[in-house]
């Protein structure tokens, strides 16, 4: 019996590829294979629309995304190619529920098939709102809201307004009138697109234009700055969500009022901005002070100072009337001194009179003894007087001996009298004085015999 398990001659594996009876089809190659595939896939599966949540999202260099749509049982790989990727209205993310609309296809290098994406959705109000709150904890773990981060003060009175809006929507107009009616002032209007494809760069733009203006240039630079636009649904407002826009406005160094929406509306402008405003209307009132209080107020302020000043001159006034009631009397403090002066004049006068009467007296008295042969006795006698002092001055002028042959010597260098020989051997050097000048002279020899005779002469050695 033949083995039912056995392997005809025809059947076994041979070496080299050959035409078998029945085989009337040539082998493809691998490439044929892939292409034929390719067609059949985009054929029959032209147009899709795939509903999943995204995973492993990445945007290349070249502006190309890639990215995998997941559910509960099954994955798909996506591709969204430079301007579809940047027309989105959102910033994608790992963990969002889309739906996204394109063609499938395969990729022959990989032996796989994706989804070209040409247009892509958040799955529904659920997922937008997942996503806003997804970026709010990261944009706030960051630090880019104003509760976690220093709040710029706004300026009391800002002198120009910068305004990030639409310049045809009402928006405008309803700030430029409410600026109007509170307080005028200078306003710069930033035109931009606030929704659709690019309004959110548009806006990031706007502020960060504004915060690149310098003081002092051509064009003003703000002293605050708002965002403003009017209400709508979540979808209307989303460019306000977006990440450049968030980024901007928490680095803007410009103090910033966020008025997106009406007052129930929300976005993360609001929560990065310095303050935020439930409308645009009162985000002009927050901007600005009214005119006319401040012209009251300031009116107010000028009478409640004229009453202070006229307060403090009244109250001086009665002090110094308190004062001066307290004070005594002219007469009562001059009174003692005047008296006192006129006794002084009264006393005066008598001593002057007493005084004239004494001299008068002593003057006669005086003249009763001066007579004239009194005066010449006088004189005579002071004349005696005279003549006897000159007569002993004479005696005693030092230059009367040196006319009968004396001398007196002086040191030459001290200029004092040398009355002895211990003098004059101190002195050395001396000076003899004569009736008719002077003579020098020096000490050559100690004290001892007096030599009274005559030096011989020195004999002539030759």
């Amino acid at each position: 019996m033949p083995d039912p398990f056995s392997m005809s001659d025809d059947d076994r594996p041979a070496l080299l590829a050959e035409a078998r009876p029945g085989d009337n089809a040539a082998p493809m190659s691998v490439a044929e294979l892939s292409g034929r595939l390719k067609r059949m896939v985009e054929g029959e599966f032209g147009h899709v629309r795939l509903r999943g949540e995204i995973s492993g999202y990445k945007r290349a260099a070249s502006g190309h995304a890639y990215l995998c749509l997941k559910d509960e049982s099954a994955v798909i790989d996506g591709v969204m190619w430079r301007g579809a990727a940047g027309s989105l209205a959102f910033s994608p993310a790992d963990g969002i529920e889309v739906v996204a609309t394109g063609k499938l296809t395969t990729y022959p290098g990989r032996s796989k098939y994706q989804i070209v994406i040409e247009r892509m959705e958040l799955a529904g109000e659920g997922a937008l709102m997942a996503l806003l709150e997804r970026n709010k904890a990261r944009f706030e773990a960051e630090g880019l809201f104003a509760k976690s981060r220093a709040r710029a003060p706004l300026p009391f009175m800002p002198r120009v307004i910068g305004v990030v809006t639409s310049p045809t929507g009402a928006v405008i107009r309803d700030i430029l009138h409410r600026l109007e009616d509170r307080c005028p002032t200078h306003v710069l209007v930033w035109p931009v697109k606030v929704q659709g494809d690019g309004s959110a760069n548009e806006v990031a733009a706007a502020v960060r234009g504004f915060d690149a203006i310098a003081p002092g240039g051509p064009l003003p630079r703000p002293d605050l700055v708002i965002v403003a636009r009017g209400g709508g649904p979540i979808e209307d407002l989303w460019a306000f969500n977006e990440e450049a826009v968030v980024r901007a406005v928490a680095g803007c160094s410009i103090p910033i009022i966020s008025a997106v929406g009406h007052e129930t509306d929300t976005t993360l402008c609001d929560y990065a901005a310095d303050l935020r405003a439930p409308t645009p209307t009162a985000a002009a009132e927050i901007a600005v002070p009214v005119r006319a209080d401040l012209i009251e107020q300031v009116a107010m302020m000028g009478l409640r100072t004229d009453r202070c000043v006229r307060r403090y001159h009244e109250r001086g006034g009665e002090k110094l009337t308190a004062l001066a009631r307290l004070m005594p009397k002219r007469d009562a403090l001059l009174g003692p001194q005047r008296q006192r002066a006129d006794d002084a004049g009264a006393r005066l006068v008598r001593g002057l009179e007493r005084r004239l009467t004494v001299s008068r007296g002593q003057l006669d008295r005086a003249g009763a003894v001066l007579r004239p042969a009194l005066l010449h006795r006088r004189i005579e006698r002071a004349g005696a007087a005279l003549a006897s002092g000159a007569r002993a001055l004479a005696a005693n002028d030092p230059a009367r001996p040196l006319e009968r042959g004396y001398a007196y010597v002086e040191g030459r260098v001290s200029g004092r009298v040398v009355a002895d020989t211990g003098a004059a051997r101190a002195a050395g050097a001396l000076r003899l004085h004569f009736k008719d000048g002077t003579v020098d002279a020096r000490v050559e020899r100690g004290a001892g015999r007096a030599y009274t005779g005559e030096t011989p002469e020195q004999p002539d050695l030759f």
